[in-house]
């Protein structure tokens, strides 16, 4: 088998297993059904299955990045490694805290992601990628990037379950998610850490902002609405302290902040790499 094709195999394999998990946990934990079931808590089989996913979609990412020496980076590659911390974050997690309904929405959206690098392939290099101030910035970065994506996903979530309970259309398995105050609290708990870690992120960019990118810091496009994002999460935790924020206003507010997150590299990286043709 070609080289080529050899390095696809693990971003394919992964995202077939996501896939395939994926409707899986929404045929046993949010199809409509009038048989009266028992709640179902994650079984080892499917830990173990997600866990080999992420080895998979892990091999392929390292190979991807590292494989020909130094570090190469692409917008398919951000999303593709940003859902892989996600699922790992979330994978983590729930031996803690019950995310049960989450599957269906993180898992399919994982599978797209993983698959990317297959169908966008071209890559550029990062310069003084060995720099401990990139490592932190990077790092930094990533896991917020991959936390804000578990917070957005679990807001529209629960702004789903609202919905479904105020309408009094709950099923069985969604009736016996735990309750809505428990889950609003592990969502801020994962805004805050994913805040904290923003701010590392941006502030790393700002400090070594020379020796990371070779440049003193410019005030673009991608610059501006990462500020933006920060400061909308600033107040949505403010808000969240003083005002007692809850229910849809969380909702908006974390989703408006995703958005500009979302936008300020990845979306960047999209026009720059895919529409416009620059690596």
């Amino acid at each position: 088998m070609p080289d080529i094709l050899l390095h696809l195999v693990p971003h394919i394999a992964s995202g077939l297993l996501y896939a395939a998990l994926g409707f899986h946990f929404w045929n046993t934990r949010w199809r409509e059904t009038a048989r009266p079931v028992a709640p179902r808590p994650m079984q080892i089989w499917e830990r173990a299955a997600i866990l080999v996913a992420l080895m998979l979609q892990g091999t392929g990412l390292y190979d991807g990045l590292f494989a020909a020496g130094g570090m190469r980076f692409s917008f398919s590659f951000a999303l593709s490694l940003m859902l892989w911390l996600a699922v790992l974050i979330y994978w983590l997690e729930s031996f803690r805290s019950r995310m049960d309904g989450l599957q269906p929405m993180v898992l399919p959206l994982a599978a797209l992601c993983a698959a990317l690098p297959v169908f966008f392939p071209q890559v550029h290099v990062i310069a003084n990628a060995g720099a401990w101030g990139f490592k932190l910035h990077f790092l930094a970065a990533m896991l917020a990037y991959s936390l804000f994506t578990l917070s957005a996903l679990h807001a529209i979530f629960m702004g789903f379950v609202e919905r479904k309970l105020h309408h009094g259309k709950l099923n069985t398995h969604l009736a016996s998610l735990p309750p809505i105050l428990a889950m609003e609290a592990l969502l801020f708990r994962m805004i805050v850490i994913a805040f904290s870690l923003l701010t590392v992120a941006l502030g790393s960019g700002i400090m070594f902002s020379e020796a990371i990118f070779g440049k003193a810091l410019v005030f673009d496009h991608k610059t501006l609405f990462a500020f933006a994002s920060w400061g909308i999460f600033a107040a949505l935790l403010i808000g969240r302290h003083v005002y007692g924020w809850r229910g849809r206003i969380a909702l908006r507010w974390t989703l408006a902040g995703f958005l500009l997150l979302f936008l300020a590299y990845i979306g960047s990286r999209f026009v720059s790499e895919v529409l416009l043709g620059r690596i």
